[in-house]
């Protein structure tokens, strides 16, 4: 981010130009727009949890960990929830592991599964940034409740055509 505010909307401006000069610029300045406040939303996102040493990522496995039934889940869901690649959830719960954050423990039942389970340390540093990105509003300033709920819906509509979930 810049710093400063331009006087005037570049996704605006953009959109004029491109009706003038290819055609229909309503979904490219949609997608611009979305492109544009996602950096804005990880910028302030990121601001919050860096105090807590935390990216976005483990905060959301500290928050998934913390609303499982026993605070433990075996790592393949982990990835399903998070909707990420095996690998990237590897490395995930290692961060948190090396920070004592987390602890991997072998399944009861299953040998060939490991659980992840979150500490007493976890939960602690969970709850503070959890109360920072809240203070941050998670990056999404100048809506109001209802409005944001009609964000998530527009958004949800356009996850559920791609097949991101099914419902």
């Amino acid at each position: 981010m810049t710093g400063r505010s331009l006087p005037f909307d570049p996704i605006e401006r953009a959109a004029e130009l491109w009706a003038e000069r290819v055609g229909p610029a309503e979904t490219m300045a949609a997608v611009t727009s979305v492109m544009r406040v996602q950096q804005i939303v990880q910028s302030a996102v990121d601001g919050a949890l860096r105090p807590h040493k935390l990216t976005f990522a483990r905060y959301e496995a500290l928050v998934l960990l913390t609303f499982s039934r026993h605070g433990s889940l075996p790592m393949r869901v982990m990835g399903e929830r998070l909707q990420l690649h095996p690998t990237s959830v590897t490395n995930i719960v290692d961060r948190l592991e090396a920070d004592g954050l987390v602890e991997r423990a072998p399944h009861p039942t299953d040998r060939r599964t490991t659980l992840v389970a979150i500490t007493d340390d976890g939960r602690t540093r969970m709850k503070a940034a959890t109360e920072a990105v809240t203070e941050a509003n998670f990056g999404l300033s100048g809506l109001t409740a209802r409005q944001t709920e009609q964000l998530t819906e527009l958004l949800a509509k356009v996850r559920r055509a791609t097949g991101d979930f099914e419902s």
